[in-house]
């Protein structure tokens, strides 16, 4: 995927070299890299000449929506990223989009996290980010969730098909369009830190009185139908919202805000949010005069309940179309499943003795066996170690009361007989002999066995399919998994990315894996 960033700049030769500096440290070069001069009455272009990779495009002064549509013309890449000359890309930020990209088809842009940082870069703040997702049209609606336009990456396409920015307007058009990208297209987000977000005095965003009437043109703007309940109720907390973020800005102020008429927009804002404005200001004053600890308890009760309202949950990096690993998390680690497949066979090692049958190849036979007299294994095909060929689904296939046990893991759901190959396993076992089988619930699809791969199982499903067989006294059935482990098994999260902690609580509506212990009488 070919990728361009856009550099717009007014009179901001002076942080200009910064910006063009963070673009050439990026740990995966951009294709193509744009800077749009608006008109400006310094010089980028003796700047600009210092970055061979940089091409600069004059235009007179249209504003900041009309320099990056100039730019998104100037540029063919697959994906766009738009940078203002006073903010800077971290490192690794335009691979993070990329990535994310990559990882979302259909998206129509991708956003990750942001430090504040002040006039001269210094003083970073803790990473932002606030997830969008499925709900992203929602979350939207209440708040401009995305904030920082720099750790922004398009679909260049896409971006094009709903028109670009909105030239009208002269603040906020970062924000609408995110708006009208999520009317059409979906957006997801990834926890990489993009870009530092330079707060000084000159920034568009210090003037707090144009960004809130601004902000409130472009969110009126965007009201949905009232048939849309959930949408139009989202609309509605973003009008109290803004009131409320504004209220909050104008009386705990920001660095970059000093020397603005401050009193004249608290004054306003008095009047257009009489309830909302007097609690912001207390609360300003709380926080700057109490000890750390309480003013830090007042900021949590102002961020709300713990648990989110509808279309406000924060789905992290599972955010996402693709699956974070595709082979159920063997290439980040040791995959889930395989936590509750080894807890069971470890519980019945006892019964991992005489002459073992396992299935593939005799690894948890040599792993948890004790006093085994003689190894089989079967397979389709003949290989190392393999000393019987055939399906299991097919009758004859194994010796008659021949095996002490029979370790079958993760295999019955490539068999479309499944009945036949629980009573052809059932006939192979001595009298006493244990058959211990997992099937899988909740699974991904191995990608090459789309077309072998027959079923899923549910605790249910076991106990009644080998009781069938064996008597519903010989069986004993065990269900594993919960719901974060089946969202980590669906996603290929490794259990080193989590730890066992979370994975142990058994929920049985959500099975993992379905463990069966059956006994031939």
């Amino acid at each position: 995927m070919r990728a361009a960033i856009v550099v717009t700049t007014y009179n901001h030769a002076h942080f200009l070299g910064q910006a063009l500096e963070s673009i050439a440290n990026q740990t995966r070069a951009p294709d193509e890299v744009v800077v749009v001069d608006d008109g400006s009455q310094d010089d980028p272009a003796s700047v600009t000449a210092r970055f061979p990779f940089a091409r600069l495009v004059r235009t007179e002064n249209r504003g900041l929506a009309a320099a990056r549509n100039t730019g998104l013309a100037n540029v063919t890449a697959d994906a766009v990223a738009f940078l203002d000359a006073d903010d800077i890309l971290y490192p690794g930020g335009l691979q993070a989009g990329l990535t994310a990209l990559a990882s979302n088809p259909g998206a129509g842009l991708v956003h990750g996290a942001f430090c504040y940082l002040d006039a001269d870069l210094g003083s970073p703040s803790a990473p932002r980010l606030r997830r969008t997702g499925p709900a992203a049209r929602q979350i939207l609606l209440r708040e401009n969730a995305i904030r920082m336009h720099g750790a922004v990456m398009y679909d260049r396409e896409k971006l094009t098909d709903i028109g670009g920015f909105d030239e009208t307007l002269p603040l906020v058009e970062d924000y609408d369009a995110y708006l009208r990208m999520a009317a059409r297209y979906p957006l997801a987000s990834h926890g990489g830190v993009v870009a530092g977000y330079r707060r000084h005095a000159g920034g568009l965003s210090a003037n707090a009185r144009a960004m809130f009437d601004w902000t409130r043109t472009v969110h009126r703007r965007h009201e949905p139908d009232r048939a849309e309940a959930l949408l139009h109720q989202a609309w509605l907390d973003g009008e109290q919202h803004w009131l409320s973020a504004f209220s909050e800005l104008a009386w705990t102020g920001r660095p970059d805000m000093e020397g603005r008429n401050v009193w004249s927009d608290r004054k306003r804002l008095m009047r257009i949010a009489p309830r909302l404005t007097p609690p912001a200001a207390l609360r300003a004053l709380a926080i700057r005069l109490l000890p750390a600890p309480v003013a830090d308890w007042l900021r949590q009760i102002r961020r709300g309940p713990v648990e989110p309202p509808t279309g406000e949950v924060d789905l992290g990096d599972l955010g996402r179309i693709a699956p974070i690993s595709a082979d159920f998390g063997f290439a980040r680690g040791t995959p889930v499943d395989r936590l509750y497949i080894e807890r069971f066979l470890e519980r019945e090692r006892a019964a991992i003795s005489g002459r073992v049958l396992e299935l593939g190849d005799p690894g948890y036979s040599e792993r948890f066996g004790k006093g085994i007299t003689r190894q089989d294994v079967l397979s389709l095909d003949d290989g190392p170690g393999v000393t019987l060929t055939g399906d299991l689904g097919t009758p004859g296939t194994l010796p008659d009361q021949a095996f002490d046990c029979a370790i079958v893991t993760q295999m019955l759901q490539m068999v479309f007989d499944v009945g036949s190959a629980v009573r052809e396993l059932h006939a192979s076992l001595s009298s006493g002999g244990a058959l211990l089988a997992t099937l899988p619930g909740i699974t991904p699809v191995r990608p090459e066995a789309n077309e072998g791969w027959y079923w899923s199982f549910t605790g249910s499903a076991a106990k009644r399919l080998f009781g069938n067989v064996f008597g519903p006294d010989q069986v004993e059935v065990e269900v594993f998994g919960n719901a974060f482990s089946a969202t980590c098994f669906l996603q290929g999260i490794a259990q080193e990315d989590i730890g066992p902690g979370w994975l142990d609580p058994v929920d049985p509506a959500y099975p993992v894996i379905v463990a069966v212990k059956a006994v031939k009488a």
